[in-house]
């Protein structure tokens, strides 16, 4: 858990939001046991600090084992509120040999934000964060 891996998960966090719209904040969790550990985050604060798994769509995304796109999370019945003005959400699972070490957490204010395109490119930083840490 020590402070390299920590500077990493920040820079990853820093270098998507530093990409702009549609990724008004974003929230690196690593799991713990049973529970979602926030360990960086760029853009807005969240009390999140602690999700357990099967929880909202972070821990929806850990308990099926596969990444979330949620285009309207009004519509999301197990949605968690980071904030006010988030709209959609896109999750995507950082995992190695088969385990789930943990996730790059998006949110943005538009509804339908997160395009395949947008999702291919934050699961290549998932795909090599899992190499490094």
């Amino acid at each position: 858990h020590g402070t390299e891996r920590t500077g990493l998960l920040q820079l990853a966090a820093d270098q998507i939001r530093a990409a702009g719209e549609p990724y008004s904040s974003v929230y690196l969790y690593m799991l713990d046991g049973d529970e979602l550990v926030l360990e960086a985050h760029s853009g807005r604060d969240t009390e999140h600090r602690r999700i357990a798994v099967g929880h909202g769509v972070c821990g929806t995304a850990v308990a099926a084992a596969q990444d979330q796109n949620v285009a309207d999370v009004t519509a999301a019945e197990n949605y968690i509120a980071c904030n006010a003005f988030t709209r959609s959400e896109l999750v995507v699972l950082i995992h190695r040999a088969g385990a789930i070490l943990g996730q790059i957490d998006i949110d943005s204010d538009r509804v339908g934000s997160f395009t395949e395109a947008e999702h291919a490119a934050v699961r290549r930083v998932a795909d090599g964060l899992a190499v490094l840490l």
